[in-house]
């Protein structure tokens, strides 16, 4: 991955404009995709499976005067006056006349209907018009909505003075959500932060722009994907939130290790590559984590959560793409411009055009370097000496049980309001203030209960029943006796008298806690009913859908949580190869997951600084809120736990051990890789708060807590938990933080996330130092499971130039590694080992595709194997065991070996170009008869001797990939 990105790096910095234009050609193509398929949001909730949908679809098939969506038109009567007088009750007659022609209206209820209970309040001061459409929200047409808005202002002109009629209901119970200024603050904030951390504007500016351009392609996306499926409104601002602020930290990470290394003087270009290769490895990791924890937002198997995980991961997943190939293109741009303020210039500007001559020019460029260095180690001498991060991770290694007690404890005592967090989903009780739907809501809970707000409904089959309105008012009366239940507004069945529908007014609200319970009782009581009445009753209607799906949503916690930190355990054993930096990091994770439910419990619910945040009602949270906080969370948290503690692993491994102890080499490695990486860290984790924070004040009511959480749950992990409580810990543990069992170690896969493959290619870039070498090994062995077990192969040393033969002879299961090992084929390699000019194992799947390999097990298809290994434009083929052919095999793989020789000298003029050839034998003797009748007379020899312990001998290709997986 690293040797791929170094390459990807590299090739984007030198095509700046080829990389812009396809991203901004990409953009285009989806802009013009939105015009052609976006179809909007929609808030329409559904749970597959539960016994509430299933209701809702035999409504929707039976019954459709109440399976649709609905609106209503409170009505409440001057001061004095009674909804039942003359004037009211003509006017509300005319406005249900009017409303009732309306396209797509299914029914209206006229609240003076006598079979109609609830339609006028106790108090007789107000009325409620129910309307109900033949479709969901989504369908209701624009001109239905505004023939509503006017016959509702038609109604309150008609009412007399002093009167109300306001619109409101599902239909308009969902607040679309839009950009504020409040948000692009964010991004502002999230700039000057950029500009402090560079120290230069020319590289500020570029982790927004692939920030912005990321966010607009994945709106974009979400868009267009909207006349394919079902999208929330709340799904393109998690989508904004999330890119934005993953956007800026992947560009931030690249960049920012991209200035580093120029600043010490190396070559720009060179230095875009080994950016991207290194901290772009990072990047991915990092990016994976997010994904990986979006996308298991599928565990609460509700559709819409799906969706909106999918999508936001769309947008994490184009913000890895474009800070790999748009960011060092952009660097590109700038060349070696990027240095930052009170560095310097890069000292390498000719001045030849002022008359110098070109040994004074010379002089002046070198000059200008050296004052350049010493700015550089100036700077650098200054931050290690007075650095805050110096500082800090000081104050926190000398006392880390004082720091370690602190920090769970001040963390414990955030998280204790979340054992009062509740949840739901969004009701126009949760709208501003002054929204006409909320007016309604509000009024609607004033003059008729609050549970009028959500009404439950029980439905069942009653082909059966030969008197079906006795029978279904005989089950609205039993019904009615259920505690909970303030009234049975209706209780009738259809036209065709096969459904029948018991309408609840519950005593309480569709957030209300006790709501839930009633639907609970209500479905215990479905036996009993079948029972007495003969008629399978389901619990269904809008407030039983939403408490369904709080309730599957809740159940999911549990499994999603074990799935994320079992998730981060096993990744962070991969990264870090240790058993403790794992349980650390998970135990800091779930603190940080704990602290944000306890401050979005206390701001939401127990109403603290309510009022500064703009929360329009305190109460119960979406449901989603704490799933989508744990998964996003998840992934940031990984983030920073791989750009801090990485940087501890490196200089632990790279210590010096010289006159020092242990602990004392893990301590100083603990600080001068805090010191390395905090800054970007920093940076990071301020951006990523600033981004998210910028969401609450004036965002959208359902996106609220979700940004709030992110936000605390940023700071919190990154400033108290990483660059804390982990330091702190690490300095307790001492040498055994990096321990791990041999086995363990052995068995786990290497996972090269800080780009170490980049660095040993650069560090062996001069090895071999032979010209036209197609194989070089130096200290080759191949790598053991077990400590008691003996390497099939080790200590080779093999140089073989291009249209080189080496044979290589001993027994089976010795030779044929090491020839798989040459043809890329066997990773599990420790050494060093160049075939072709590729290493390996890096660039293992690079060495697959141009090394053919033939086993020669099957005496029947020898020769179509030789073929295959040496056909077409290979130039190095590998031939296992040889001496195992009969006369005519070995004259037909001896043909095959003249013909790729021949083919290869006609394709190429140069040694690099000629054919090269490595086969193995147990019979030199054999063997070397072979390569004479293939006319390769001059031939290098290799005797591998057999291992002594615990090495089956594989007859067979797949006996080895048993033996070596």
């Amino acid at each position: 991955m690293s040797t791929f990105l170094y390459t990807l790096g590299r090739w984007s910095f030198r095509h700046p404009w080829r990389v812009l234009s396809a991203w901004l050609l990409i953009l285009a193509l989806a802009g013009g995709g939105v015009a052609l398929f976006a179809k909007g949001t929609d808030n329409t909730f559904s749970i597959p499976g539960t016994e509430s949908q299933a209701g809702l679809e035999m409504l929707s098939r039976t019954f459709p005067q109440v399976s649709g969506a609905s609106a209503d038109i409170v009505v409440v009567s001057a001061d004095g006056a009674s909804v039942r007088d003359q004037a009211y009750q003509d006017a509300i007659g005319t406005a249900v006349d009017d409303i009732g022609t309306l396209e797509f209206v299914e029914a209206v209820t006229n609240p003076f209907d006598d079979r109609i209970s609830g339609g006028v309040s106790d108090d007789d001061r107000a009325a409620i018009i129910r309307i109900q459409f033949s479709g969901e929200a989504t369908a209701v047409p624009a001109a239905t909505e505004d023939g509503l808005r006017e016959d509702t202002e038609a109604l309150g002109a008609a009412l007399p003075s002093g009167s109300q009629a306001v619109l409101g209901g599902q239909l308009f119970a969902t607040e679309v959500p839009g950009a504020t200024i409040t948000e692009a603050l964010g991004v502002v904030i999230a700039a000057i932060v950029l500009m402090l951390t560079f120290r230069s504007l020319r590289l500020a500016w570029m982790p927004l722009a692939t920030a912005i351009l990321g966010v607009a392609l994945s709106v974009a996306l979400i868009f267009i994907s909207t006349g394919f499926a079902t999208v929330s409104s709340t799904t393109p601002l998690l989508a904004v939130m999330l890119g934005l602020a993953v956007g800026i930290d992947y560009a931030l990470f690249i960049v920012s290790r991209h200035q580093d290394q120029v600043r010490e003087g190396m070559d720009p270009e060179e230095s875009a590559a080994r950016a991207t290769g290194t901290a772009g490895s990072a990047v991915v990791f990092a990016g994976i984590t997010v994904l990986i924890a979006l996308i298991g937002l599928g565990f609460a198997n509700i559709p819409f959560l799906t969706t909106m995980g999918i999508a936001a991961s769309v947008a994490v997943a184009i913000a890895v793409c474009i800070g790999l190939t748009l960011t060092p293109a952009l660097l590109g741009f700038a060349k070696g411009r990027v240095v930052g303020w009170g560095y310097g210039s890069r000292g390498t500007t000719s001045r030849r055009r002022r008359g110098m001559s070109a040994q004074e020019d010379a002089d002046a460029v070198h000059a200008a370097a050296l004052e350049r260095e010493k700015k550089v180690a100036a700077a650098k001498a200054r931050a290690e000496r007075n650095g805050p991060a110096k500082r800090w991770v000081g104050l926190v290694t000398r006392h880390p049980v004082i720091t370690t007690v602190a920090v769970i404890g001040l963390l414990g005592v955030t998280a204790i309001p979340a054992g009062s967090l509740a949840l739901t989903l969004p009701t126009a009780g949760q709208l501003p203030e002054g929204n006409e739907a909320r007016t309604t809501y509000e009024l609607t809970e004033e003059y008729f209960g609050p549970g009028a707000n959500g009404p439950l409904i029980m439905t069942g089959t009653i082909v059966t029943s030969n008197d079906p309105l006795t029978l279904m008012q005989d089950i609205g009366d039993e019904v009615a006796k259920i505690p909970g239940v303030a009234e049975v507004a209706l209780a009738t069945p259809n036209e065709t008298a096969d459904t029948g529908i018991v309408q609840i007014v519950p005593e309480t609200g569709p957030e209300d806690p006790r709501t839930a319970d009633l639907v609970r009782e209500l479905r215990a009581a479905e036996d009993r009913l079948y029972d007495e009445f003969g008629v399978r009753l389901l619990v269904t209607g809008y407030t039983a859908v939403t408490i369904d799906i709080s309730d599957q949503l809740g159940a999911a916690l549990l499994p999603f949580g074990i799935f994320v930190v079992g998730l981060s355990l096993i990744l962070l054993m991969i990264v870090f190869r240790s058993i403790w930096v794992p349980l650390t990091a998970a135990g800091g994770y779930l603190l940080s997951v704990a602290a944000s439910f306890g401050v979005v419990a206390a701001v939401f619910e127990w109403g603290w600084f309510a009022d500064a945040l703009h929360v329009a009602k305190v109460g119960p949270i979406i449901s989603f809120m704490p799933i989508v906080l744990m998964g996003v969370l998840f992934g940031l948290a990984m983030d920073y736990q791989v750009f801090l503690v990485s940087r501890m692993r490196e200089d632990y491994v790279h210590a010096s051990r010289e006159g020092r102890t242990p602990r004392e080499i893990a301590l100083g490695a603990v600080r001068s890789g805090f010191r390395g990486s905090a800054r970007v860290v920093v940076a990071a984790a301020v951006i990523m708060f600033s981004v998210f924070v910028a969401f609450v004040p004036e965002g959208d009511s359902s996106l609220k807590p979700i940004a709030l959480g992110l936000a605390v749950g940023v700071a919190v992990d990154a400033f108290l938990v990483r660059m804390t409580l982990v330091p702190a810990i690490l300095a307790l543990l001492g040498a055994k933080a990096w321990w791990m069992p041999r086995w363990l170690d052995r068995l786990l896969p290497k996972l090269d996330v800080e780009g170490e493959a980049v660095e040993r290619e650069l560090g062996l870039a001069g090895w071999p130092s032979e010209p036209a070498i197609a194989i070089a090994a130096d200290d080759l062995r191949a790598a053991t499971v077990r400590d008691d077990e003996d390497p099939a192969f080790a200590d080779v040393q093999l140089r073989l130039g291009y249209g080189g033969t080496l044979l290589v002879t001993g027994e089976t299961r010795v030779t044929r590694p090491l020839l798989l090992a040459l043809a890329g084929r066997l990773s599990a390699i420790e050494g060093r080992l160049r075939v072709d000019g590729l290493l390996l194992p890096e660039r293992a799947g690079t060495v697959r595709s141009r090394v053919g390999v033939a086993l020669l097990d099957d005496a029947e298809t020898v020769a179509a194997e030789v073929d295959s290994a040496v056909s077409g434009r290979t130039r190095l083929a590998v031939l296992c065991d040889v001496d195992r052919l009969d006369a005519d095999a070995r004259a037909d793989v001896a043909e095959a070996i003249r013909r790729a020789s021949a083919a290869a000298r006609e394709r190429s003029d140069d040694a690099s170009g000629a054919f090269t050839l490595v086969v193995s034998a147990r019979d030199e003797r054999r063997a070397l008869a072979l390569l004479a009748d293939a006319h390769r007379p001059d031939v290098t020899s290799l005797a591998l001797p057999s291992p002594h312990r615990h090495r089956p001998a594989p007859e067979s290709f797949t006996d080895l990939s048993e033996v070596f997986a």
